[in-house]
C-alpha cells in the first residue's frame, strides 16, 4: 500500500520510496526514511491535495502524488 492510500487515523511503517530520483531526494531531506512510522492525520475534502501526515514529532503536507511514491506497511488504525 502507499501513502496516497491510507485513510485519516491509519498508522504504517514506511517501506520503501520510490521514484524519479529529484523526488526521492526531497522526501529524504523532508524526513521520510523506510523503517519510520507514519499516520495520515488529515485530507482535504473529497480527496484532494494536500494531506496532512505525522512523521515522528513533525506534521507535514503532501501532495498526494507525492504521497504515491512511498510504500508503507499498515499497522493501525480506521
Amino acid at each position: 500500500m502507499t501513502l496516497d492510500q491510507l485513510s485519516p487515523g491509519q498508522t504504517g511503517t514506511i517501506t520503501a520510496i520510490a521514484g524519479e530520483s529529484d523526488r526521492i531526494e526531497r522526501l529524504r531531506e523532508l524526513g521520510f526514511q523506510e523503517g519510520l512510522t507514519i499516520s495520515l492525520l488529515h485530507q482535504s475534502p473529497f480527496g484532494g491535495d494536500p494531506i496532512a501526515v505525522s512523521l515522528g514529532s513533525m506534521t507535514v503536507a503532501l501532495r498526494r502524488s507525492e504521497a504515491a511514491l512511498i510504500s508503507m506497511e499498515v499497522l493501525s488504525g480506521a
